[in-house]
């Protein structure tokens, strides 16, 4: 285990991750809409109603500005880092711990049969890594760039390329998801991917 992994906690979320550092942090402006949303969603009331509205509307431009679908209803721990937001694309009912780090073109969907992935607490993801379907992430876990995760992670684990169960098919035979369009290749064959409702088939 590497000192740095040990020294972040996957349990206390470090709430100053996500504290913009410029009045330019796309990123992080748009984690304060999806923290404000919901504070004032639990408060209700006239109040809480308007100030919802007027949250989706910011909501709104930094996800146009950033390229990135992190839905306002998103159960995300705190602490989260998205140092590069273009092209995140989380499933709404998608479970996130705290103190994570997802890079940019990273999709957390389904695979068409129901099911989620719950991703633990100080999980890094690499830039255009796929998590599909019902499986779970441990804490401290390490997803590799452009990796396709389909099964679980142990605690610490580390997954790269095609990460499977033993006795899943090898093939990837296409995949839709919520997003705009991603394009990846699998054993020299080319997959174009028009994302649309979260789901991907495998």
């Amino acid at each position: 285990m590497d000192q740095a992994i040990g020294q972040i906690s996957a349990e206390v979320p470090d709430w100053s991750r996500e504290r913009p550092r410029q009045f330019w942090d796309p990123g992080r402006k748009l984690l304060r809409t999806v923290r404000r949303y919901q504070v004032w969603r639990a408060r209700g009331g006239v109040l809480g109603t308007l100030c919802c509205k007027f949250i989706a509307l910011r909501h709104r431009f930094w996800s146009v500005v950033t390229g990135a679908e992190i839905p306002l209803t998103c159960q995300i721990g705190g602490g989260l880092l998205v140092p590069h937001p273009n092209g995140i694309v989380i499933h709404p009912d998608a479970r996130i711990g705290v103190n994570c780090l997802i890079f940019h073109q990273v999709t957390l969907g389904s695979r068409g049969h129901g099911g989620v992935p719950e991703i633990g607490g100080h999980v890094d993801i690499g830039a255009g890594a796929k998590i599909l379907g019902p499986v779970r992430i441990g804490a401290h876990a390490r997803i590799g760039a452009n990796a396709v995760v389909i099964a679980d992670v142990a605690a610490y684990g580390v997954a790269t390329g095609i990460h499977r169960a033993a006795g899943q098919p090898n093939g990837v035979t296409g995949v839709k998801s919520f997003g705009g369009l991603m394009n990846f290749s699998f054993r020299g064959t080319f997959i174009g991917i028009r994302l649309h409702k979260h789901e991907v088939q495998l």
